[in-house]
């Protein structure tokens, strides 16, 4: 019985259903952590809702994640691939994922999508440590796939609903259920006990919070056991504010072995730390060591995990630092501006606890903001195209480079006494320029929502990082730039619009595969031969280069050339090979080449090894048309093209394509070419509607792995011969 069914739904009977499905499949399957990712109303974004067992903030650089992202991520390919991603260790998560690897090394996991027939919902998540080494068993598989369905469900029957999940700013998180329980009596027993031993001991939650500390590692600790609890470990004592000790407890978690380090008390008390984890915790013993104990261990040949000396407090914490090692892993990726916009409005933001990020560049002499997050609209509005002569700190960071920051609207104000009448919605600012050998390419404005006082470390940091956001900025604008040179040349190539043809109703769809600026291979025509005839010819060149590119003109003109003198279609392609052999531009094509014959009623096709075309009748199922194969034009001049000739009553729909339909990584051809058969079964509708139906079954999300171009012609109902 469905939810909807099962009584009113909500979003708190929908968030409820959701973590019991999510608890039970993680308790049932013997992980120690998993989530939910959903995919937003746009189908652009995969936001995390909710984990269990690890702590949120161990992936929060991963929470959000753009499905068109070009980084390599489990969740995202099996959400694209609509499959199961399995990964066995965490030497095939470096492998495979790199990116991911960096935030949660250490993992096997499984990503599982969470669909339907209509739709990918989102993904669940699966971690295990790495020490498993097993392949994920048939129960397992069935477990998971049960767990799917029935999120599946859930959500689809929210959103039947007209209830969709809104992302959260940060996920849920729910804790394992414990294995045991005590009585008072048993509790105060366990304390009985550890206090006896002579060092002293605490319990540490997930997320490194001081669940119980007994006094002896409280007298060690040097604090007392009511200021300690429910603080993280790092946090509660000063001398032990350095990511390397939170790192130490990070490693215990992600890996579940046993880990130690060593850390000095001020003045000179050295302490040992031995962490042993499990998925709903840490105890941690906590002695002293002699100095001799120190040396001796400095000297031993497998050292311990790690050993710190005093560290000074500073505003630079593990979870900032895996928020930069992410960022700078993606932007080295980013191929295009709004991919850097989206990348430093998503992390730049979480790394420095800013709440406002806008990216700034210059365009004729003026100001020009490229992105603007989280600060007043208005204002926004007010300096974007402001000359670069105006006194702000936005043109000075653009011109003269110079990084600015401000603690608070006194010290704006000092510097800047016109911006005072501004409610910019912010109350502190980092203005960065972002510069490029030497040269300014724009500016980064970060803005916080209370007065922050940057320290030096800070400055060092976001200028640093800045300039990794200047390499990309720059990298992309000349992408950019050369994209819109090859889409140019590319419309160039291909016809600018479809002829209009009595009787005929036709549609074209092109889509670039994600080859960068490489031009693309495909080309397509519709030529008129007559009031009553029409030939239509699809093809796709070897290589995305100016070569490709080249020979494809030369073969789209020659297709209509030879067409146009009304001679067979095999003579046609035949004629065209002979041409682009003796070209001889060392490069094959493939070529369909339909010739429509409206008062006869009736078509003849030929192909140089070209995919074969779906034929459909009105009211009959559509039929894959098997065509004797030529050679591909160019590999011999000699070839030839047996003709074949199909019956086309009106109503009759001929679809051709080129690879990047049927060729998608997660279907083989023949399987994909049926199913795009079936779409045709029930092409009672506008073409447009077929067309962009057949083009979203091959590329649900992202870009194609290769060229996508879509030729569909139907005779109307009222055609008949003269």
């Amino acid at each position: 019985m469905s939810h909807k069914a099962a009584g009113r739904i909500d979003q708190d009977t929908v968030r409820r259903l959701i973590d019991q499905t999510l608890t039970q499949t993680v308790e049932r399957l013997g992980a120690y952590g998993g989530g939910l990712a959903l995919v937003d109303e746009d189908g652009e974004v995969l936001t995390t809702h909710v984990g269990v067992g690890l702590p949120p903030e161990f992936a929060r650089p991963l929470h959000r994640k753009r499905l068109t992202t070009p980084i390599a991520d489990p969740a995202v390919e099996a959400v694209r691939e609509r499959r199961l991603v399995w990964v066995a260790s965490g030497e095939e998560l470096i492998l495979r994922f790199p990116q991911p690897a960096r935030i949660m090394p250490h993992q096997a996991m499984a990503a599982a999508p969470v669909a339907t027939d209509g739709a990918v919902w989102g993904v669940l998540m699966l971690i295990w440590p790495a020490s498993r080494h097993s392949p994920l068993s048939a129960a397992e598989l069935a477990a998971i796939d049960e767990a799917t369905a029935r999120l599946a469900e859930l959500l689809q029957d929210a959103a039947e609903a007209g209830l969709r999940l809104p992302p959260p700013a940060r996920p849920r998180s729910l804790p394992l259920p414990r294995r045991a329980t005590a009585s008072p009596a048993e509790a105060q027993a366990a304390v009985d006990y550890v206090t006896r031993l002579p060092e002293g001991g605490c319990a540490l939650a997930l997320d490194g919070r001081i669940a119980f500390v007994d006094p002896d590692a409280a007298d060690l600790l040097g604090g007392r056991v009511a200021d300690l609890l429910g603080v993280k470990l790092w946090e509660a004592l000063p001398w032990l504010r350095d990511p390397q000790c939170e790192q130490a407890h990070r490693q215990a978690v992600l890996r579940q072995r046993p880990i130690s380090f060593t850390a000095v008390r001020p003045p000179d008390r050295h302490l040992l730390f031995q962490l042993y984890p499990d998925p709903t915790g840490v105890s941690v013993r906590v002695s002293a060591i002699t100095a001799e104990h120190v040396s001796r261990e400095r000297n031993a040949s497998t050292p311990p995990v790690a050993r710190r000396p005093q560290a000074a407090p500073g505003p630079m914490t593990l979870e900032t630092m895996y928020d930069l090692i992410h960022l700078a892993g993606a932007l080295t990726q980013a191929k295009d501006v709004p991919e850097v916009v989206d990348l430093v409005s998503d992390h730049f933001l979480l790394a420095f606890g800013a709440q406002a990020c806008a990216l700034l560049t210059t365009e004729s002499g003026r100001l020009r903001i490229l992105s603007d997050h989280g600060f007043n609209p208005e204002v926004a509005h007010i300096f974007d195209h402001m000359p670069l002569t105006a006194d702000i700190p936005g043109a000075l960071a653009l011109t003269a480079g110079v990084p600015l920051f401000f603690a608070d609207d006194d010290e704006l104000a000092r510097m800047y006494p016109a911006l005072g009448e501004f409610d910019s919605g912010v109350a502190a600012w980092a203005y960065l320029p972002l510069i490029v050998s030497g040269r300014p390419v724009g500016a980064c404005v970060l803005g916080y929502d209370r007065p922050h006082h940057f320290t030096d470390e800070e400055r060092i940091t976001l200028t640093s990082f800045s300039a990794l956001i200047a390499q990309a900025l720059d990298r992309a604008r000349l992408y950019d730039a050369k994209s819109r040179l090859v889409q140019s040349l590319q419309a160039g190539l291909l016809p600018p619009r479809l002829p209009r043809v009595p009787g005929v109703e036709l549609t074209a769809r092109y889509i670039a595969a994600g080859h960068g600026i490489d031009i693309g291979g495909d080309f397509y025509d519709v030529i008129p031969l007559g009031p009553r005839e029409v030939v239509a010819v699809i093809g796709d060149v070897q290589g995305h280069d100016a070569t490709a590119a080249a020979l494809m003109g030369h073969l789209r003109t020659a297709v209509h050339a030879y067409a146009l003198t009304g001679i067979s279609p095999s003579d046609v392609l035949a004629r065209t090979n002979r041409l682009i052999t003796d070209l001889d531009p060392h490069l094959l094509a493939s070529c369909l080449y339909a010739h429509l014959d409206l008062a006869g009623r009736r078509v003849r096709l030929a192909t140089a090894g070209h995919h074969p075309p779906l034929l459909r009748h009105a009211g009959l199922p559509a039929e894959i048309l098997q065509i004797p194969p030529g050679p591909l034009l160019g590999v011999a001049a000699s070839g030839t093209y047996p003709t074949i000739e199909a019956g086309f009553a009106p109503g009759t729909i001929l679809a051709m394509y080129t690879d990047g339909l049927v060729e998608t990584p997660c279907d083989d051809p023949d399987s994909t070419l049926n199913f795009l058969a079936a779409l045709l079964d029930h092409a009672d509708r506008r073409l447009d509607e077929v067309a962009d139906a057949l083009v979203r079954r091959a590329r649900p999300f992202g870009e194609p792995t290769d060229d996508t171009t879509v030729l569909l012609l139907r005779t109307t109902p009222e055609t008949a011969p003269r």
